[in-house]
């Protein structure tokens, strides 16, 4: 702290040069971003500080925990339904752990076009489990999408992005379509508890097991990976970052399924990788390739043909109604009302009229 004092108290290099009149160097104005995150380095990562942010937070989570054991309606949902959401949040948690996997053994080129085998996938499971039912109109246009994915492939491998190969891409590409069909169970499960239960149930119950398995499959599997993390504030900034991206992706992506589709959602997020690359051309510096706006506009062409026109769902066959009861069945209805309304009597005339009257 004293050293970190001192650099607040004496002036910057660059500062002394120009008061004294000389030209600061280049190595002078170079050092001053350096010397301004080691302050902010100082400053922040203190342990008084740490300590305050985690004993913070504990206090937050206790909070959390009598307000969400206070409530019974917990408990019955625990009771009803533990085992499904287990199941749910199973899925969920392996989709995102092999397709992170998947590229450690296959190239990014098999990853974006196995992981399109999730939206038939997804389609299949909508048909069978919630009942939807698909246009023409709905199969054209998740062709055209696809077809604007072949492109972004495209631009990749001509923009040189396709580097290198994977280790074994065999496995990879087995783990890339397993993630893709985890990923459809899960979406189409959400679907339908958003749809039917409740988007907080969702939300609770699914992080509560999603974060059990999540935490036990790290301490067993990648505890020694974890070890070897050189830990700095930029890795902790990257962690937070993705963090905070996932919260919002999961607490947004229910209200989203909720007035569209699992479907249309996984439609709508094939233009994230050419996102990523935008973002690559100011970051990392990626070849422009005008394909990259094709495929984007071919996308999003598909993905508003699709919500166009909604799907439908297909009722339960009902058993078919009679158009007239007839007298047979005006008869028996008659005689099992008898103690709920008053007499009725029916007399024939010579002229085959019915006539009916109550006393």
């Amino acid at each position: 702290m004293e050293e970190a004092a001192a650099a607040v108290g004496a002036p910057p290099p660059a500062a002394a040069a120009a008061a004294a009149g000389a030209e600061p160097s280049l190595g002078a104005t170079a050092s001053s971003p350096r010397r301004l995150l080691a302050l902010l380095r100082a400053k922040l990562c203190t342990w008084h500080i740490w300590k305050t942010i985690i004993l913070g937070q504990m206090l937050s989570l206790f909070i959390c925990g009598t307000a969400v054991t206070s409530s019974d309606s917990l408990w019955q949902i625990l009771k009803q339904r533990w085992w499904k959401y287990m199941i749910v949040a199973l899925a969920d948690v392996e989709a995102n752990y092999t397709i992170v996997k998947a590229y450690q053994y296959t190239t990014l080129t098999s990853v974006q076009l196995l992981d399109c085998f999730g939206i038939p996938m997804l389609m299949a499971l909508s048909w069978f489990i919630l009942r939807a039912r698909y246009r023409l109109i709905h199969f054209v246009a998740v062709a055209i999408c696809l077809l604007g994915v072949g492109t972004m492939v495209g631009a990749d491998i001509l923009s040189g992005r396709q580097e290198g190969e994977g280790s074994d891409v065999v496995i990879g590409d087995v783990l890339v379509l397993l993630a893709a069909s985890l990923y459809a169970i899960s979406n189409v499960s959400e679907e339908y508890i958003v749809k039917n239960l409740s988007r907080v149930e969702f939300l609770g119950m699914v992080g509560l097991f999603g974060t059990i398995i999540s935490g036990l499959q790290l301490a067993i599997v990648e505890h020694k990976e974890i070890m070897k993390i050189q830990w700095n504030w930029k890795i902790a900034l990257l962690f937070t970052a993705f963090a905070l991206c996932m919260f919002g992706l999961y607490s947004f992506m229910p209200v989203v399924i909720k007035v569209t589709s699992a479907t249309s959602v996984n439609l709508a997020i094939l233009t994230s990788d050419l996102y990523s690359f935008f973002l690559g051309l100011f970051l990392f510096l990626h070849k422009f390739s005008g394909l990259y706006i094709v495929s984007f506009v071919i996308i999003m062409v598909g993905f508003t043909l699709y919500c166009s026109t909604p799907t439908r769902t297909a009722e339960p066959t009902a058993l078919p109604q009679p158009s007239s009861t007839g007298l047979d069945n005006a008869a028996l209805k008659l005689e099992e009302n008898d103690g709920e309304t008053p007499a009725v009597t029916v007399q024939f005339t010579r002229g085959e009229t019915v006539l009916v009257s109550t006393n």
